[in-house]
């Protein structure tokens, strides 16, 4: 097996690892006042399985293969760390208020500095940077568009779910904080 795959893989393996740490981690150390996950973190559980498993699939075979594979296999990997990075930051920015779950914790605040000053979902995009990165990685156009396709509609399932969500429990301060912030990518969507 090349040496870069089981790079791929073990850092995929271990990605997985610190989310499930971190869930286990955060579980019972909230005290949920309501829950609106509405099923959401299983969407999302499955079409990354899918994308993971629709991407390493097609990685496997010629089909879409570029041949570059040390360029992209670095392009991939930066964005994996920035990924990482991301995700960690936001994670740090909400402190107490961070859970892996749609749910409203008690004193539930809403958080309005470091990334979150721009965007509403900074955990989401980091995601999606290191997915976007591990397909990267695999150097094949194709494993990107399998892995890409399915993880982003679960992550737009979640993000519609979850801003209705906070529009409920918080209101008009919600509402203008969707208003002065974009989703994703600042200034974009």
């Amino acid at each position: 097996m090349n040496i870069k795959l089981i790079l791929i893989i073990a850092f995929s393996i271990l990605y997985g690892l610190f989310e499930i740490f971190m869930s286990r981690r955060l579980r019972n150390k909230r005290n949920i006042s309501k829950s609106g996950d509405k099923g959401s973190i299983w969407a999302l559980i499955v079409s990354i399985s899918i994308g993971y498993w629709l991407s390493f699939l097609i990685a496997s075979t010629r089909i879409g293969r570029i041949y570059h594979w040390n360029t992209f296999f670095v392009i991939g990997s930066i964005l994996e760390i920035i990924g990482l990075i991301i995700r960690v930051t936001s994670i740090l920015t909400l402190k107490q208020q961070f859970t892996y779950s749609v749910t409203k914790i008690e004193n539930h605040e809403l958080i309005e500095t470091g990334l979150y000053k721009n965007i509403r979902h900074p955990g989401y995009l980091g995601q999606l940077i290191i997915f976007l990165g591990i397909s990267t990685s695999l150097s094949n156009w194709l494993a990107v568009l399998l892995m890409m396709i399915p993880v982003l509609s679960g992550y737009l399932i979640r993000m519609n779910v979850e801003e209705k969500f906070m529009i409920e429990q918080i209101g008009q301060k919600y509402i203008d904080y969707q208003k002065r912030t974009k989703r994703l990518i600042p200034m974009l969507y």
